[in-house]
């Protein structure tokens, strides 16, 4: 993209995850409020984990084993200190909140925000292991008439607030994808809520398996038409407990 105008590419920034705003028919509009003690939370041995303290609290965060590229790079990026200052610039309540532009760290009340970025992409790594349960951390990146490989955007990320998962939604990913839900993962999105309309499309690579309820501060807050919140939500610092 840097051979663009940059107007241009500023207008391909702004899409960023633009076409995956929540389906009516796919979910409800409130969040789901999860006592994650009842759920077995605790991360892989192989993964990573890291803390990312915002302006509304503490977030534990793994990082997939899995999906290595995502992994690393967040890890690197958080040691740069690259995250620390940053808006969560786009937040819709019971679907996501999204973070990472660099543009964000000084923006002016009213800009929009979303066209940032590291100047690379990351390749996808899509797989049917991890899926859009609520507290997942996934990779955003350009919609698919112009990124019809599902390249990642090399920092900007969202969290699944999520809503209501209705079964038959994960019935038809399983025939449009060719793909199956374990038990375990029907019961989570059943319990937890989710966005189960973004699996298969977006690279997953974490879950938030403490402060559960910070996303829900966050996903409550009041925003613009743009869906930024009228209150700036930052993340202060990410630490690197596990690489």
């Amino acid at each position: 993209m840097k051979h663009f105008p940059f107007l241009f590419c500023l207008l391909l920034g702004l899409i960023l995850f633009s076409n995956c705003r929540p389906s009516q028919k796919l979910t409800k509009t409130t969040n789901i409020k999860v006592d994650s003690s009842i759920f077995e939370l605790k991360p892989d041995d192989f993964s990573s984990l890291i803390e990312m303290q915002t302006t509304l609290g503490l977030m534990k965060i793994e990082l997939f084993f899995h999906t290595p590229y995502h992994r690393e790079n967040f890890i690197k990026l958080a040691k740069q200190e690259f995250y620390n200052g940053l808006l969560f610039h786009r937040v819709i309540k019971g679907f996501m909140m999204q973070a990472g532009d660099p543009l964000s760290r000084s923006a002016q009340a009213n800009s929009r925000l979303g066209g940032g970025g590291t100047g690379y992409e990351l390749e996808q790594e899509i797989n049917n292991k991890y899926f859009h349960v609520k507290g997942a951390l996934c990779a955003a990146r350009l919609s698919d008439d112009v990124n019809p490989d599902k390249k990642s955007s090399g920092s900007q990320f969202y969290i699944v607030s999520g809503t209501e998962v209705n079964a038959n939604v994960l019935d038809q990913n399983e025939r449009k994808y060719n793909m199956v839900y374990s038990n375990e993962q029907r019961q989570l999105y059943q319990k937890m809520g989710g966005a189960p309309q973004l699996d298969m499309q977006y690279t997953v690579f974490g879950r938030v398996y403490e402060g559960l309820e910070i996303i829900d501060l966050i996903s409550n807050q009041a925003t613009n038409n743009a869906d930024r919140p009228n209150t700036d939500i930052k993340i202060l610092n990410i630490k690197v407990i596990k690489s």
